[in-house]
């Protein structure tokens, strides 16, 4: 038996749980937002790595694409980080991987089964931290297990549900104060792409609470 393990939007983090599934794993898979050369040495270390680019990977470009097609082990796959840039064609393919969302989701689409395993870099609010690996029989057949890698009490994810509301409040009175969102992001020691999330639909949703940003960062 053969085992595909995929993974997203690592967003520079490589937990070690994640390694040790994927010690067990004949070639992995990342669907990007990689956010680091290291990370990629490390996984080209554990076993053959595939990978596409994401929209925070401008500095890893060289070598890299934003799509892949590939046979493994008689699996047609494409990849791509955002399935709604798709704009070829993907007939042929049994397997369409993709990330972005951070959100775990396996569906059959068109004949077709669309997977994305979620994010198993830093948490973002209370979704949880995922990836996949795909066992492959010797007559073709294949099944996807999902692997649920972080519990919601891990008071050491600085973007567990313990301390997220702590990190949308502070935001709030940040943009209350119109800081900057590189500022923001420097206070409240958040990427500046969450910052702005935040920052957003705060602004958007006139009297929004921390709860209701927390449920609407939850539910995108």
């Amino acid at each position: 038996m053969a085992r595909i393990g995929v993974i997203s939007d690592t967003h520079g983090l490589l937990r070690e749980n994640v390694i040790e599934h994927l010690k067990k794993c004949d070639v992995i898979l990342h669907a990007g937002d990689i956010q680091s050369r290291n990370i990629l040495e490390q996984l080209e270390a554990t076993a053959k790595t595939y990978a596409v680019l994401g929209n925070t990977d401008k500095e890893l470009t060289a070598n890299i694409p934003s799509t892949l097609h590939l046979e493994l082990y008689g699996l047609r796959i494409f990849m791509i980080h955002n399935q709604k840039h798709i704009e070829e064609d993907i007939s042929n393919s049994n397997l369409v991987i993709y990330g972005h969302s951070h959100k775990y989701e396996m569906k059959s689409h068109n004949g077709q089964i669309w997977l994305n395993p979620g994010s198993c870099g830093p948490r973002r609010f209370t979704l949880p931290v995922t990836m996949a690996v795909i066992e492959i029989e010797p007559d073709g057949s294949y099944s996807i297990n999902r692997i649920d890698l972080c519990s919601d009490s891990d008071s050491t994810d600085s973007q567990s549900p313990k301390n997220i509301k702590k990190i949308i409040i502070s935001v709030m009175h940040d943009v209350d104060r119109s800081m900057s969102i590189a500022d923001i992001a420097q206070h409240n020691q958040i990427s500046e792409e969450l910052a702005t999330q935040i920052c957003r639909l705060y602004l958007t949703h006139p009297g929004v609470t921390s709860d209701g940003i927390l449920d609407k960062m939850d539910n995108r």
